[in-house]
């Protein structure tokens, strides 16, 4: 692989804290993204804001507000997981689609390929910068966009199933899955904004448990124990 997108789960990031971060796990991941980027794959990544807001938290709040605090959460972690990341020598770039002061840069294709090409990390923060979007229809615009050859899913659950195996011990686990048989059944992998771009512009994903292992470096290097989702 020579670029590659990586989503992480705000929740993920939190550990067992369920909200903020847990620096043991963020560093775990830390430590596999720099074995990546020495082997001199080109790593883009976005984080979901769950760890601290979701877009429909309250009921009571305005749905375009809501999101715009989801938004800003994705920003924190962001910032969060970069500073990490550099005290383990690697270099970071955080892109926005709107303005953060001297926190972030605004993204434009060409500075993030850019950076990219240079060896840096760049996280994709702030969604697409519009209410009633996802993080997940973000990874998928923003992979689109730098021309990515695959989307990795880092979450808690080790691949896609046909049924929640948190609730049915008898659900049964994918190898591979089409993105049509992904849209037809609502496998939820992503929401169906992002799966039906992700199928409009043959963007391949890659689904497995980040608690697992060396999880993504090892789903790089081909010893892959997830689902992959076929375009």
């Amino acid at each position: 692989m020579r670029r590659i997108l990586l989503k992480l789960s705000g929740e993920a990031l939190a550990g067992d804290r369920k909200t903020g971060f847990d620096e043991e796990t963020v560093r775990k991941v830390a430590v596999q993204v720099k074995q990546l980027v020495e082997d001199g794959i080109q790593v883009g990544i976005v984080i979901g804001g769950g760890n601290f807001w979701r877009g429909r938290t309250s009921e009571n709040i305005d749905r375009t507000k809501a999101d715009q605090i989801g938004m800003l959460a994705t920003v924190m972690n962001c910032i969060y997981v970069s500073e990490i990341f550099r005290s383990l020598g690697m270099q970071t770039g955080i892109l926005t689609p709107f303005a953060c002061g001297t926190f972030t840069e605004l993204f434009s294709k060409d500075r993030a390929v850019r950076y990219l090409e240079r060896g840096q990390v760049v996280f994709f923060a702030g969604g697409t910068g519009h209410p009633y979007f996802s993080t997940d229809t973000g990874v998928v615009l923003r992979a689109i966009e730098v021309e990515a050859e695959v989307i990795l899913l880092a979450k808690a659950v080790d691949g896609v199933y046909d049924d929640d195996p948190n609730r049915n011990p008898d659900a049964r686990k994918y190898t591979e899955v089409t993105i049509d048989e992904v849209i037809a059944r609502n496998l939820q992998v992503v929401d169906m904004t992002a799966s039906i771009l992700a199928r409009d512009n043959k963007m391949p994903m890659w689904v497995f448990g980040l608690s697992e292992e060396n999880s993504i470096v090892n789903t790089v290097r081909g010893r892959f124990n997830g689902t992959k989702v076929l375009v």
